[in-house]
């Protein structure tokens, strides 16, 4: 875990680096600066909006008296891809509206949820259920 965790810390931002680079040499360092920006804004927006319409499901099924399971999955999501977007760079940028918009998020739940049963089954992780 410690070498993945490694991994991500140093792998990523030299990714990031190498691709903000790379993109400011063909458009212009300038444009490459507004372009993250751009998508820095329109991340912080998008999170917003999921994440406020995700909260007010929440509310609707806990009013119900439902289990709002899946929409705690999802504001789960929605907050990574919020953290995510905090990071400055295109791949980070990409990463986060890609799990901010709501097709590519219930894909990547769907993946989730798999793992999690995984994890279950295999026992490395305990579920305990409320009937």
């Amino acid at each position: 875990m410690l070498f993945r965790l490694f991994l991500c810390f140093t792998l990523i931002p030299v990714v990031e680096l190498y691709i903000l680079i790379h993109l400011g040499g063909i458009i212009g360092g300038l444009n490459t600066v507004i372009l993250v920006i751009i998508t820095g804004f329109l991340g912080a927006y998008l999170a917003r909006m999921e994440g406020l319409n995700t909260m007010m499901k929440v509310r609707r099924n806990l009013d119900q008296g439902l289990m709002p399971a899946e929409d705690l999955v999802d504001a789960f999501i929605i907050l990574i891809a919020g953290l995510v977007l905090i990071t400055p760079g295109l791949l980070t940028d990409t990463a986060g509206l890609l799990l901010l918009w709501p097709p590519t998020r219930n894909k990547f739940k769907r993946v989730l949820r798999k793992k999690f049963d995984d994890m279950a089954v295999n026992g490395s992780i305990n579920i305990t259920r409320f009937h």
